[in-house]
């Protein structure tokens, strides 16, 4: 068990440090390109920081080109530019015509952008991609023949039930059951069908916060009301001892008849440790076979749980959309649009109290849950870079020192007042910055193992 978790994890690590990896040469190149566009001198370009060693050096023309051996980003050093490497023998020195500082403020302004430039045009490309490759895949929310199963007991308590079909959030019409989740928590109320008649849900501003506080942030809202057809049997589960097998259909627990999956656990969760009695149909004839219960109130086996399955049995409608090159180019956009949106949604979650959003911060443990940590799916592994590509532009453009947003602040600043801040106050600045993005960064990585988040 301990070399299977310990695989999974080195799995999950092997795919975060090559999308990082990509993503910070990436928004690096940004910085770089454009600064040697505008004529400024590139001492260093480094993939991870180097404090007092570095893995791999090689200097070509101005330029040293290297790999750190801390993998918390990545820097270009740009002559002249106050940064983290705090170069001030050559601040304290007239500005000469090659350095950051001597160049027009609107082309320092285009230099800072550059990296959250790149990350946004790297996701528009790598969702051109996945729609030309792999197609844009989609569970019609209308296509829900029982409509959901609640999985979470918060979701019960807001006031959802098995077999509603959630028709709007936010007066938004649900047309992708896989965005449900996040409209969900970015959400104020849901109107969902029940019995024939609409009714309206409110949906609590401290929702996220809820869900995260009690650990349960891994575990789906809502999936697909699926019927007690077995797909998967545990080998270590009661089940798998009383004989029962992939393709057996649950009809009855201790008498009761059961209808749908979401069904059994009413059944079996008071039973922990315990017996029930389970009827199934296996090739048209109905058997009956006492269960053990295990200590978490399950029996060993699953329904259809993915949209491949919930399609083939006629549960759900899997909809997958391939794009040629040009129509690819639209696709690609609204995609991009879209995670831009949900990403400023999110932070805005984050910094308001009310919410409760601050408990989801996490740092590289949650950032790696979110790669499939079975197998090395490129289709996945694009996906969640493309979403990480994102997710790094807009954490760069927030107003902290340090980041490209305090920079463009200051420079923005300058273009209005037509003065530029006093040098001292940038070298002050950017320290301050430095301090909060360790705090930030040492808060969230925190949080993922002793806060929280540490359910993950």
């Amino acid at each position: 068990m301990l070399l299977f978790v310990a695989s999974q994890w080195g799995l999950l690590i092997a795919q975060l440090m090559l999308s990082l990896s990509i993503l910070v040469v990436v928004h690096e190149f940004g910085h770089f390109i454009t600064a040697k566009w505008f004529g400024c001198r590139v001492e260093k370009f480094y993939l991870f920081f180097d404090p007092y060693f570095s893995l791999f050096k090689k200097k070509v023309g101005e330029t040293e080109y290297g790999i750190g051996w801390l993998p918390l980003g990545g820097y270009v050093k740009i002559s002249g530019m106050v940064d983290e490497s705090m170069d001030k023998e050559q601040l304290n020195k007239p500005a000469e015509s090659w350095e950051f500082r001597s160049k027009p403020a609107w082309q320092r302004l285009i230099i800072m952008l550059g990296g959250v430039i790149m990350n946004i045009i790297t996701a528009f490309v790598i969702y051109m991609a996945i729609c030309m490759v792999w197609g844009i895949k989609s569970v019609p929310n209308n296509s829900l023949k029982y409509g959901i199963a609640v999985q979470d007991s918060l979701m019960y308590d807001i006031g959802f039930k098995n077999g509603d079909k959630i028709k709007s959030v936010n007066d938004q019409p649900i047309e992708d059951f896989n965005k449900l989740p996040l409209k969900l928590i970015l959400g104020d109320h849901a109107v969902v069908e029940r019995d024939g008649k609409e009714e309206t849900i409110a949906l609590p501003e401290n929702f996220i916060g809820q869900l995260v506080e009690k650990k349960r942030n891994r575990i789906p809202l809502a999936t697909v009301r699926v019927e007690p057809l077995i797909l998967f049997v545990s080998d270590s589960s009661g089940a798998k001892t009383a004989g029962m097998k992939v393709g057996d259909r649950i009809v009855a627990i201790d008498s009761t008849p059961i209808r749908f999956f979401d069904e059994i656990k009413t059944f079996v969760q008071p039973k922990k440790n315990d017996s029930v009695l389970v009827s199934y149909l296996r090739n048209g004839q109905q058997y009956s076979q006492s269960v053990l219960v295990s200590d978490e109130g399950q029996l060993g086996v699953l329904g259809a749980v993915t949209a491949h399955q919930c399609d083939s049995l006629g549960y759900a409608k899997l909809d997958t959309t391939k794009y040629g090159f040009f129509a690819s180019i639209p696709a690609a956009a609204g995609l991009a649009k879209e995670k831009l949106s949900n990403q400023v949604a999110q932070l805005k979650k984050i910094f308001s109290p009310k919410t409760g959003g601050y408990k989801a911060v996490g740092g590289f443990k949650s950032m790696a849950s979110i790669f499939n940590p079975y197998e090395w799916d490129w289709e996945d592994f694009w996906t969640m870079t493309a979403m990480l590509s994102i997710l790094l532009a807009v954490m760069n453009l927030l107003p902290i020192p340090a980041l490209d947003g305090g920079h463009v602040v200051f420079t923005l600043i300058e273009m209005i007042t037509g003065r530029k801040p006093n040098q001292k106050i940038l070298e002050y600045a950017q320290i301050a910055g430095m301090i909060i993005l360790l705090a930030l960064m040492l808060y969230a990585n925190l949080n993922d193992f002793f806060g929280y988040g540490k359910g993950r």
